[in-house]
């Protein structure tokens, strides 16, 4: 056979392999919602801005309604919209809705075994047993409480120190919340120039960095290639080796110094369940696990929050009217002698507004973690076969009309009624919702609160640039919204 008749062949099987595709795909389409059509191999990637993977969704939202399909890559999916749709799935059919869908650039590297992106029993076991253990240790008790406030007398230390001269407040934050989940996991905080907690934070800023970029989007949507491709994303092993190997030396302190009558810390006593389960062939508690449990809680427990209060420091600056009349209430309530505390919450209710608007104005997450469908379900008229991925696009609860006005309008009285008291809304998801629920959300609530109170209380954070030049558009939206880069003076009051 010559070279000719081996061409003509290979380009019969190609053709012939991507109308196959190309039907299969047509086939699967017949029961989803509308979207837009994908093509074989790329899926919507031509519809898709990867740069501003929430904003990209909300256009087709626009377009296709609270539900439509979309091939994030090679595989069918579904995204939904807006508060009543995503309430609608991720609560009222839980069940149907509430697996994991995969998510290749935390997948690949932690390789299951973990509480946040595993399916089945065992991870049902090891988030409750997270929930009960970070319950036993006090989040939204007492004790936890006075972690964030001992943290913050650091952090307000730091801050002072650097003297009102133009800095980046991106290190100082990041540091000051990682310690407080740092000190759960591990028992004990970190001073802020500690190699190891100086690794953490880079290793999950950084890695946060790429997938919140093309790069981490691209990822997510052809893993097989991108292995192969020259890029950022080829670190993000690197960064999460970083912690693992800070997470493998403790734990082996951990097994050498456990008191089974004192557990010290989230290790400790994820190190006792594993002996209470030793004979136990299913069980979810083992070495790996327990790593890769605390690869998700430093994460979780270090990023959103201190994005969100980055984010919501430039916002405050960009709208000095509002940080202002934040310090006017806490001077009154609190003052200038004492810390803050959450029994203060109820008497500061535009400040809570003002928060509470700024996860939503900010959308550090807009495009809540993937789910798939655990089983065969139908969902407002349309068949949606088992392990269809679905994405829960949150940015479309924060900017729900129904329940929004003015959604492009930063204004922390979307939070207040006519009587100036602080009222909640229901389309108000920051840390998703449902069974898959971030775990850490009342603690990061907790966090957001004292954080911010702490800070305008002590500090005025001045821009170095004129109110009408702060730019507070993101630098990349994948997993979150990335707030750009800024340096300002932080002046005590």
């Amino acid at each position: 056979m010559d070279w000719s008749s081996t061409i003509l062949l290979l380009f019969i099987f190609i053709v012939s392999y991507i109308i196959l595709t190309f039907l299969m795909v047509l086939k699967e389409r017949v029961t989803l919602p509308p979207g837009p059509m994908p093509l074989p191999f790329i899926g919507n990637l031509l519809q898709i801005d990867t740069k501003d993977i929430g904003c990209a969704l909300m256009k087709l939202k626009d377009q296709y309604g609270p539900i439509y399909s979309l091939y994030l890559g090679p595989k069918p999916g579904i995204v939904i919209c807006g508060y009543r749709a995503v309430k609608e799935a991720l609560i009222d059919q839980h069940e149907q809705f509430g697996d994991r869908g995969d998510y290749p650039v935390f997948m690949n590297f932690i390789g299951g075994h973990d509480l946040c992106f595993n399916n089945g029993e065992k991870q049902k076991d090891l988030r409750r047993f997270a929930l009960l253990t970070l319950k036993n240790f006090g989040m939204g008790k007492r004790s936890v409480e006075e972690r964030i406030l001992e943290e913050s007398r650091f952090l307000v230390k730091e801050l002072k120190n650097t003297k009102g001269a133009p800095v980046d407040p991106s290190q100082y934050l990041a540091r000051s919340v990682s310690n407080v989940i740092c000190s759960i996991v591990f028992g004990s905080r970190f001073d802020y120039t500690d190699k190891r907690l100086l690794a953490i934070t880079a290793s999950i800023n950084n890695n946060f960095m790429v997938m919140s970029s093309t790069w981490g989007t691209l990822y997510n949507m052809y893993p097989n290639i991108m292995e192969y491709l020259p890029g950022p994303h080829n670190k993000m092993k690197t960064y999460f080796n970083m912690i693992f190997d800070i997470l493998t030396e403790s734990i082996q302190y951990h097994e050498d110094t456990l008191d089974l009558a004192n557990p010290r810390d989230y290790i400790d006593c994820f190190l006792m369940k594993m002996r209470e389960e030793k004979d136990n062939p299913d069980t979810a508690f083992y070495k790996k696990s327990l790593s890769n449990t605390c690869q998700n809680l430093l994460f979780g427990g270090t990023e959103t929050v201190s994005t969100n209060l980055r984010f919501g420091l430039l916002v405050l600056m960009k709208h000095p009217d509002v940080a202002e009349k934040m310090q006017k209430e806490i001077d009154q309530v609190i003052g200038r002698d004492r810390l803050p505390s959450i029994a203060d919450r109820s008497k500061l209710p535009y400040t809570e507004a003002a928060i509470y608007e700024i996860m939503r104005f900010c959308d550090v997450l807009p495009v809540s973690l993937p789910r798939c469908t655990a089983k065969d379900t139908t969902f407002r008229g349309y068949f949606i076969p088992k392990g269809t991925y679905v994405t829960p696009l949150l940015a479309s609860v924060h900017a729900d009309p129904d329940f929004y006005a003015e959604i492009g309008k930063f204004d922390p009285g979307k939070f207040l009624t006519e009587k100036g008291t602080f009222k909640k809304n229901d389309a108000h998801l920051p840390f998703g919702a449902g069974k898959r629920i971030c775990l850490g959300e009342s603690l990061g609530r907790m966090e957001l609160f004292l954080y911010f109170t702490v800070l305008l209380q002590n500090f005025t954070f001045k821009p170095l640039v004129p109110i009408g030049e702060i730019d507070i558009s993101p630098r990349g939206s994948g997993l979150g919204n990335v707030p750009p880069t800024y340096k300002c003076r932080i002046i005590p009051r």
